[in-house]
């Protein structure tokens, strides 16, 4: 008796040591198949499904450490393309704030009220002067920005400055900012940052880390070492936008849509 419980117990222990690492697997890879199943939404539009291709949204998502639980913001959502993914992945389990300049929150809305899979979602203004509709500080886990940064730069460097204050401000502490936007190789004449859409990624470091952030890491999940980044129309001479229109267009729809870096920071936990 004494051998056959000995035995039992010993096979009990391998069979509860057996399902931990199987439990783990699930609980890591839940996120990742929840932002596969929000890509999957059938409310997303099949001419923003076509360009999955170049956005990478489950390969990003996860880079970004984004759960379905969590409190994001997307910032400057501009015609929703991430919102299609971003709404159908936090109902019912997180929070959504679509957060637009004041003069594009009345779109904002629009699109919030249009679509069953933003019903959840909240407007905010970024960035914001008085406090109305902002997002409140220290409720975010995630901030998410997507080809933004350089529209900052645009409005000059005290205009970026604030950008990513504001972002900071917004998130809890520990919580993550993802940068998405036009690369621009460090040997390139940074001028080009004022009008070409494209900028250095030790400019966008500069920035976060100026506004406190931490750098966690970068990946080339949407790099593309076809682009150039010397365009006459910059950045929009490529796909999506062709400025150019028929000009050259088969050129730049082989060349595809641009070179993007992809930057993750973290706002320290003090």
């Amino acid at each position: 008796m004494r051998v056959l419980t000995f035995m039992t117990t010993v096979m009990s222990f391998t069979i509860a040591a057996a399902a931990v690492p199987s439990a783990t697997y699930a609980s890591e890879n839940a996120p990742k198949q929840a932002i596969a199943a929000a890509i999957a939404d059938a409310g997303r539009q099949e001419a923003n499904r076509a360009r999955d291709v170049y956005r990478h949204p489950a390969e990003t998502l996860s880079f970004f450490g984004v759960k379905p639980t969590d409190t994001i913001v997307e910032i400057w959502p501009g015609g929703g393309w991430y919102s299609e993914i971003l709404g159908p992945l936090t109902q019912g389990q997180g929070q959504l704030y679509l957060a637009a300049p004041e003069r594009g929150l009345t779109s904002v809305k629009e699109k919030i009220a249009a679509r069953p899979g933003l019903s959840h979602a909240m407007a905010a203004v970024f960035p914001n002067d008085d406090g109305a509709l902002a997002v409140p500080d220290g409720t975010a886990d995630v901030v998410l920005t997507f080809r933004n940064a350089h529209n900052w730069r645009f409005g000059g460097i005290d205009n970026a400055a604030n950008a990513f204050k504001q972002m900071y401000a917004m998130l809890k502490p520990g919580g993550a900012l993802g940068v998405v936007d036009h690369h621009l190789p460090e040997e390139m004449d940074s001028a080009l940052e004022e009008k070409s859409g494209y900028m250095k990624k030790s400019s966008v470091i500069a920035f976060a880390k100026d506004a406190g952030f931490e750098f966690v890491g970068e990946s080339d999940i949407n790099a593309n070492p076809k682009d150039s980044h010397d365009w006459p129309g910059g950045v929009w001479t490529l796909p999506p936008t062709l400025q150019g229109g028929e000009t050259d267009r088969n050129t730049y729809l082989a060349i595809g849509e641009s070179d993007r870096m992809t930057l993750k920071f973290r706002k320290p936990n003090r």
